[in-house]
């Protein structure tokens, strides 16, 4: 009795799950009946209705003991593809339309020209039959490839027409080169016309590998009609052009890669002529041009149009700025190296210059596209300052150029909110540093009031400016940079006063003759000797119990933990000096001066712990006895 209420809803499910089969099931005839019309490929389809077929005659699932409302039946859609099979689809389709594609026409052109040379051997035909033959065979090859573009087949139609050209240009040069069928000249006229089609074929087809094939070739152009001759102005006139034109190219085309092919066109001319004629005469005009190349290839990533759906610039952009600079530094170096070395400075920091200046012109472009390029314009600038100092000054001179650069860009970085810079800055301030602990050897002959000590005065300066620079700064690595620069400070101070001390008592022990020397005499200079030893000794001790009672005593002052933890270490470095070497080195009088000393240090440092002026025991109460 309690079922009755259910069974309309019963019925109803399964009226509309019949409904649903005869509806599958007229749609699946009406499906083969146009598939055999068409006559297209319905078997898959086929296949999967007549698998579904015998799904729809199972009996149905039970129904739920109260439907309300039945919802109505929509089509199932079909399961997705699995996404890994896509790319080996596309593996397959690029291995079967392209490199086949490839392969098969460079066999081709291999069968022909052995079949050419073969009849070339056997005289079947003369120099211009054979000129003749080429030039006809390249443009026919090209109006044959239009067809295949007309029918879509894109790819095979720009291959075809790269072979034609190449046929082009190599009959050309065979007519020059080998037979001296017509002068360089014409030759030359001959492919700049070839090289200029290509690349209005490029244009007007929106091909961008005809556009590559026209400046292979138009690079290619003064190796195929080399005459052994020098012929600077012809040449890089002709190259500048064609360089030129492929950065106007790329102003209106997204095709920045040709900027690579480009640039390794006019670098391989430029090395080969240079490595053949150069000659210090040549020095003006060689430069000029150098510089012509730089300039042209400097404004390309700034003119350059940006494929849609793509990063401006980071990699190809910054990849041709940073050989670009690089390349024409190394060449006016060598240029300038057997002329005036020390011009080289100048020529370096108004490059510099140009690199700043090339940095706010691409400021003014997207930030989001042209922040990586300003800051490697910023980079290459501070490079060139960088190198610039060590090749116009010599000695401490270049420590204390570096260091003086670091405090400007430290400035500058403060100045208009460059991190960029402020890490730069930091680079160049740590390789005075080096150069200054590594290197520089100081011939003084004055305490403290000298040459040395002025340099380390200013690196510790400078040091001071990035501990500050970089405290103004939020972030942990700015904090642990302040904190580096403080400790260089320090550190500086110290090794600074520890070589005016060795100096000094150097300058005290005087040599022995090289003569003959009475016993009494000799036993009274060793004694000399002796004596001051043992006072560098305890002055090296006493300079270190002083220092680090100065750092403990700004520690408490500026209630600074950072401070007073270096003034223990020193502190702790001393105690081992005083009890291991100064028992041992030191006579009666320094020895108990030395402890005495370090005594007195210890017990003063000791009492203003136990005073507890800082409050240390309340700030460890606080934190529960874990830190301090």
């Amino acid at each position: 009795m309690v079922l009755l209420p259910l069974e309309p809803a019963v019925n109803s499910q399964e009226s509309d799950l019949e409904s649903l089969r005869s509806l599958v099931r007229e749609l699946a005839a009406r499906v083969e009946r146009l598939e055999r019309r068409l006559g297209d490929e319905g078997g898959a389809a086929e296949t999967v209705l007549r698998a579904e077929t015998p799904l729809s005659s199972a009996p149905p699932p039970p129904p739920p003991l109260a439907v309300a409302n039945p919802l109505p039946a929509f089509p199932v859609p079909p399961s997705p593809v699995p996404h890994s099979a896509a790319p080996e689809v596309d593996l397959e389709s690029r291995i079967g339309s392209h490199w086949l594609n490839r392969i098969g026409i460079s066999a081709v052109l291999i069968g022909v020209s052995y079949f050419l040379k073969f009849a070339f051997d056997n005289n079947w035909i003369g120099p211009t039959g054979r000129v003749s033959i080429g030039l006809l065979a390249g443009i026919a090859v090209i109006v044959w490839s239009e067809s295949f573009r007309r029918r879509d087949y894109k790819i095979f139609s720009y291959s075809l027409k790269a072979v034609g050209v190449g046929v082009l240009y190599l009959s050309l040069w065979a007519a020059f080169q080998v037979y001296g069928l017509i002068p360089s000249a014409v030759a030359f006229l001959a492919m700049a016309i070839v090289t200029a089609a290509t690349a209005a074929l490029a244009i007007k087809q929106d091909a961008e590998i005809l556009a590559a094939v026209a400046l292979t070739g138009g690079f290619a152009t003064p190796l195929l009609l080399s005459t052994g001759q020098n012929r600077e102005i012809q040449l890089f006139s002709y190259v500048a052009l064609l360089s030129a034109a492929s950065v106007v190219l790329v102003a209106f085309k997204p095709w920045r890669r040709l900027l690579v092919l480009s640039y390794a066109g006019t670098l391989v001319l430029y090395i080969a002529w240079y490595a053949e004629y150069y000659r210090r005469n040549e020095f003006a005009a060689t430069l000029a041009f150098a510089t012509i190349f730089f300039a042209i290839f400097a404004a390309a990533p700034l003119v350059s149009k940006t494929p849609e759906g793509t990063v401006s610039l980071p990699y190809l952009a910054g990849l041709i700025t940073f050989v670009n600079t690089g390349v024409y530094f190394l060449q006016a170096y060598a240029m300038f190296e057997e002329i005036d070395k020390l011009s080289m400075a100048w020529f370096a920091l108004a490059l510099a210059a140009v690199q700043i200046g090339l940095s706010r012109i691409v400021r003014r472009q997207e930030p989001a596209n042209a922040e990586a390029l300003r800051l490697l314009h910023l980079a290459l600038a501070v490079v060139l300052i960088t190198i610039a100092i060590p090749i116009r000054l010599d000695g401490h001179w270049i420590t204390m150029g570096w260091l003086v650069e670091a405090g400007v860009l430290l400035w500058v970085a403060d100045r208009i909110g460059a991190r960029f810079l402020h890490y730069l800055a930091a680079a160049a301030l740590a390789l005075g540093v080096a150069r200054l602990l590594a290197f520089d050897n100081f011939q003084v002959s004055t305490l403290l009031l000298n040459s040395r000590m002025a340099t380390y005065l200013l690196a510790m300066v400078v040091l001071a400016l990035l501990a500050w620079f970089s405290l103004k700064r939020e972030g942990e690595f700015d904090r642990q940079l302040a904190a580096v620069a403080v400790l260089g400070v320090s550190a500086l101070a110290l090794v600074g006063l520890s070589r005016e001390i060795g100096d000094y008592y150097a300058r005290q022990l005087s040599p022995s003759p090289n003569g003959f020397m009475p016993f009494p005499a000799r036993m009274a200079a060793a004694e000399n000797r002796q004596r001051l030893r043992i006072a560098e000794d305890f002055t090296y001790s006493a300079l270190w119990m002083a220092y680090g009672a100065l750092l403990m005593a700004i520690g408490f002052w500026r209630k600074s933990a950072f401070f007073r933890w270096q003034a223990l270490f020193l502190i702790a470095a001393t105690i081992v000096k005083v009890f291991i070497y100064d028992v041992s080195q030191l006579d009666r009088g320094y020895r108990i001066l030395s402890f005495m000393i370090l005594g007195v240090l210890l017990l003063a440092v000791s009492f203003v712990y136990q005073k507890d002026w800082l409050k240390l025991s309340v700030a460890e109460k606080r934190t529960g006895g874990g830190q301090s």
